[in-house]
């Protein structure tokens, strides 16, 4: 049977018919009294909708994880918005929450981040682009607290402290230029400002030192929004900001610069989730967008919260983690559970033939580059020797406690006898099953048989639990995480790395989470380290601190926090239709 042809993302996105964005808010019990509306099709959501629905039971909480993925990775967020779709189908009330995308890989490899096919979030222009500004504000308020730094610098240089205190109100803070580790920030992928001079010209343009820019969503400032359960919350925890040291070693935060009230402000409307819909008009709270990296890679806590409160306790909320199970996964049950306080209920693994294969050993997945036909043809070998990979992040899942649906994005050349060697090793492993996912090509109604899955799963008691205690040392924690989820035989602390682990145990940040920052395509530190490898050790060459989100993240390698372009950058084909004033091009 020939395969059924799909139109192109933005196609399939520009002939739907939206709903008003009242009528999606109407269907979940809110009105417009709850709601700021940007246009006809997007709105904010008010946080108080927490305070009037405060006593209604929550909804069934279901986390969206993957394999580790290839370059081009595995249809995760297809997944996601299919699965929500596919609840909706079968009848359940149900609300989706994924984070909002940086147009920086927008615009250069990746593309949108809206899903695809017949399972997308709508308008997916405004999804991939602007939408409400929050990365925008974001931007801004780090952005100025970059700029009160070196302004401080500056002011310091020519004053006397007599004349620091009475003119600013604030005492010498004596900033070491060497040890700022805030850079500023635009949501652009430009490797040419990751290293930058700044302060050059008169002795009026600052003081010279070299810093750099780093993408937006990168930002601690993110990371915060993500992570905020409130105002009062988000104020607390930009003023925790820690930016640099003095020159005697002690902690500069921002609210030394008094800059942490002003950064609240321009961040209080980005504090409210933003409203839209899926494809088959079920809702979506797209909210916040941190790293998976150097932070947690998950969308907001309030939109989860409001979220599970309006589906009430017979609905679903499905929501996402950025990269594979041992990177996004992990954080959303260590950091952010652990921050919210919400109880998972299911998890649903993507897997696809095409990763496993590259796991066992298969051909180099370059983006932009044909596929090996060892990845188009039937190769069960070569499939079954990948199967470690599924199998490591199935028991890594059930390690906190929670079941496990894998869900398998079945493309055009997977074969029958390839998906049965995927299901049957799956369930070996201890997932409660694997079910092919045609989301894709088929919308909600391609993935009700996984749906059901999700729903029988949720039903089974939670045993949650997480990883490690806060209580213990820097040390033991990564090296729980090391030998858990990553199975490395141990770790290995480099001298900048002990510093660090001294220091901010001294300093009390001893006792927040992990957020490791490692390759995404490896299990290990090594992202040419496929399948489940063994025999290895993980090294920590430093770690930093985002007090003020509350994580430390050990770097496991070098961490590219600005992306550059690619040869031929997805911008190439985005251009306006003059005639209709429609967006062509994004995908």
């Amino acid at each position: 049977m020939a395969a059924k042809v799909v139109p192109s993302d933005i196609e399939i996105a520009q002939a739907a018919t939206l709903k008003p964005i009242v009528e999606i808010a109407k269907s979940v019990g809110l009105t417009e009294d709850d709601l700021d509306l940007y246009g006809k099709y997007k709105a904010k959501v008010h946080l108080n909708v927490l305070d009037r629905l405060q006593d209604r039971p929550n909804g069934k909480y279901v986390d969206v994880t993957a394999i580790t993925p290839t370059p081009l990775g595995e249809g995760k967020t297809v997944t996601t918005i299919g699965l929500s779709q596919a609840l909706g189908y079968i009848g359940k009330k149900v609300f989706t929450c994924i984070r909002q995308p940086s147009m920086g890989p927008t615009f250069g490899i990746k593309g949108g981040a809206a899903g695809g096919g017949y399972s997308q979030v709508v308008p997916m222009e405004d999804f991939n682009l602007h939408l409400t500004g929050d990365i925008h504000a974001v931007g801004v308020a780090h952005n100025l607290l970059a700029a009160a730094i070196d302004a401080r610098i500056m002011h310091e240089s020519v004053m006397s402290d007599d004349a620091l205190l009475s003119r600013t109100g604030i005492p010498r803070l004596d900033i070491d230029p060497y040890s700022i580790m805030w850079n500023r920030v635009v949501d652009v992928s430009d490797r040419a400002l990751r290293n930058i001079i700044i302060g050059l010209g008169t002795k009026d343009d600052g003081r010279p030192r070299q810093t750099g820019f780093d993408i937006t969503v990168a930002s601690e400032v993110m990371a915060i929004l993500a992570l905020a359960s409130d105002l009062k919350d988000l104020r607390e925890r930009l003023g925790r900001i820690v930016f640099g040291t003095d020159k005697k070693g002690n902690p500069l935060t921002a609210e030394h610069l008094k800059v942490a009230g002003a950064m609240t402000v321009l961040m209080k409307d980005a504090l409210m989730p933003t409203l839209l819909q899926t494809l088959e008009h079920t809702p979506v709270f797209v909210h916040a967008g941190p790293f998976a990296n150097i932070a947690h890679g998950n969308s907001s806590i309030v939109a989860d919260k409001i979220a599970l409160k309006l589906v009430g306790p017979d609905g679903y909320v499905v929501t996402e983690s950025g990269f594979g199970a041992d990177m996004g996964m992990e954080k959303f049950f260590n950091i952010k559970c652990r921050f919210s306080g919400l109880i998972p209920n299911c998890v649903v693994l993507v897997a696809s033939v095409r990763a496993l294969k590259m796991h066992g050993g298969g051909p180099t997945v370059v983006p932009g580059k044909p596929l090996d036909p060892a990845y188009t043809q039937e190769n069960l070998d070569l499939l079954r020797k990948g199967l470690a990979n599924l199998t490591q992040h199935i028991e890594n899942v059930l390690k906190f406690g929670v079941p496990v649906v894998v869900a398998i994005n079945r493309f055009t050349s997977d074969t029958d006898a390839e998906i049965e060697l995927v299901r049957k090793a799956a369930v070996e492993a201890g997932a409660e099953g694997a079910y092919v996912s045609n989301v894709w090509a088929e919308g909600g109604k391609g993935g009700a048989e996984l749906a059901e899955a999700v729903v029988k799963a949720c039903e089974k008691p939670s045993n949650f639990r997480f990883l490690y205690p806060l209580d213990i040392p820097i040390k033991e924690k990564i090296e729980i995480i090391a030998r858990e989820i990553y199975r490395a035989d141990g770790v290995d602390f480099l001298p900048a790395a002990e510093k660090k682990i001294e220091l901010y145990t001294k300093l009390g940040y001893d006792k927040m989470p992990i957020c490791m920052a490692k390759t995404h395509l490896s299990f290990s530190h090594d992202p040419t380290l496929k399948g489940a490898p063994r025999g290895y050790r993980l090294p920590i060459r430093d770690i930093r601190a985002s007090v003020g989100a509350g994580f430390l993240y050990p770097l496991c390698g070098e961490m590219r926090t600005m992306p550059g372009l690619p040869a031929r950058p997805a911008f190439v084909d985005v251009d306006l239709d003059l005639e209709t004033g429609r967006v062509k091009g994004l995908f």
